[in-house]
């Protein structure tokens, strides 16, 4: 069954594409767009998984971690007092973003600069901490920046103070959807022409025991504690869960006329954007997959792109056992068999709200290289997955169109289309 429902855009008017013209990564592949992207392609160094003190004693103990930066020495130990992680790995992010499309925060107008930045939880490590304060020394020690480091518009009132923007700064909380809503909203912002650039993405840093362990209690998480680095196995017939990482992807986007106008180099177009509820389930995907097959279906039609002309797909793809299943099938249900297909979560670790971000940069990565990254630990692939899936090593390819999906719990779903410039 197709899901009903017209695209995006009026009927008979033209798609719009936000230029990208800056890409800002920062995640346990590896800090930096190149370093993320080789490591994401299995020629840089191992991602960080590591057991972590905080976790001993849970099912699942290990995360993927950020450890080749420390926000102390790139953004000093003043600026730190009131930015909670996550905050403090977006600003990072955004830094590179900016420099990257050739920006200077000191000459631009502005008002007409706007932050979306998504994360699911915000700065829950910091929540967990005060309310161990609280039970144990007193109402007395708990710290008065709880509010300012935990609140979830953290990254995005972090950013734009660091980059002294006026225009809007707003944060988005769709689960783990949040990235990918955050630079679909960015593209709808600029064609409404409410501004003229958006820094754009999801951050994210849950360093919690709390939600780890709840997490554990609903077998989400996988549980190979004796080998963290080969956990996470989207579309494997092994998979048993994701692996939580941290990190923070952020794009920056442009009118286009905006981006012309100053001679910026353009690294892709994000050219249709689409978002769906499934109204089914807390915490499980509609197992039809309609509620994702609407998003993505809104998505080609906002661009203006059939089904054939996408060759590339950076899946949610979380190694869950029934999230693989059933976004392949929708997949293969809406573009056919010949995208080539990745999940480069085993790479970066399931980074929640931040991970439309991280992998919508990728996938402009994968755009401007023509070439798709590897499913890491993909050994045995499960045959039910009726999608053709990039394993082993990356692949080369051939392709102008690719797609970005992300599914959240509560059924929140959201699509991108990118085109290459």
């Amino acid at each position: 069954m197709t899901p009903p429902g017209p695209g995006a855009h009026r009927p008979g008017a033209a798609p719009f594409a936000a230029a990208v013209t800056g890409i800002g990564l920062v995640t346990a592949a590896g800090t930096g767009a190149e370093a993320a992207w080789r490591g994401a392609c299995g020629t840089g160094a191992a991602p960080s998984v590591h057991h972590l003190d905080e976790l001993a004693g849970l099912p699942c103990d290990f995360m993927y971690t950020v450890t080749d930066t420390d926000p102390r020495g790139v953004l000093g130990v003043g600026a730190l007092r009131l930015m909670d992680r996550f905050s403090q790995l977006a600003v990072i992010a955004a830094r590179e973003a900016v420099a990257d499309a050739g920006l200077d925060p000191t000459v631009w107008d502005s008002g007409r600069v706007a932050v979306v930045i998504g994360s699911a939880h915000g700065g829950l490590p910091f929540y967990d901490e005060q309310h161990t304060t609280l039970a144990e020394r007193g109402a007395r020690r708990v710290s008065p920046k709880l509010a300012p480091l935990t609140v979830v518009n953290g990254a995005a009132s972090s950013v734009a103070m660091d980059l002294g923007v006026h225009g809007p700064s707003l944060a988005v909380s769709t689960a783990c959807s949040s990235g990918t809503v955050a630079i679909g909203t960015a593209h709808q912002m600029l064609r409404a022409g409410a501004c003229d650039v958006v820094v754009a993405g999801g951050a994210e840093s849950v360093r919690s025991r709390l939600l780890i362990a709840s997490a554990c209690q609903m077998r989400a998480v996988s549980t190979r504690r004796d080998d963290p680095l080969a956990a996470c196995r989207p579309f494997d017939t092994l998979r048993d869960g994701f692996v939580v990482g941290e990190g923070a992807g952020l794009l920056v986007l442009e009118r286009p006329e905006h981006a012309c106008a100053r001679g910026a180099t353009v690294r892709a177009h994000v050219a249709g954007y689409g978002a769906s509820s499934d109204a089914y389930s807390a915490v499980a995907p509609d197992p039809g997959g309609l509620g994702i097959e609407r998003a993505l279906r809104t998505a080609l039609a906002d661009a203006g792109v059939g089904a054939a002309e996408v060759g590339h797909v950076n899946a949610h793809g979380t190694s869950t056992v029934a999230n693989d299943l059933i976004e392949a099938t929708m997949l293969r249900r809406v573009l056919g068999e010949h995208p080539l297909v990745t999940s480069t979560k085993a790479m970066t670790g399931h980074t929640l709200g931040a991970a439309g971000g991280i992998e919508t940069a990728l996938t402009v990565l994968a755009l401007r290289h023509q070439l798709v990254p590897p499913t890491g630990n993909l050994d045995a692939p499960d045959p039910a997955i009726p999608v053709d899936v990039v394993s082993k090593e990356a692949r080369r390819g051939a392709f102008d169109c690719a797609v970005k999906t992300s599914l959240g719990f509560g059924g929140h779903n959201a699509a991108l289309v990118l085109t290459r410039a």
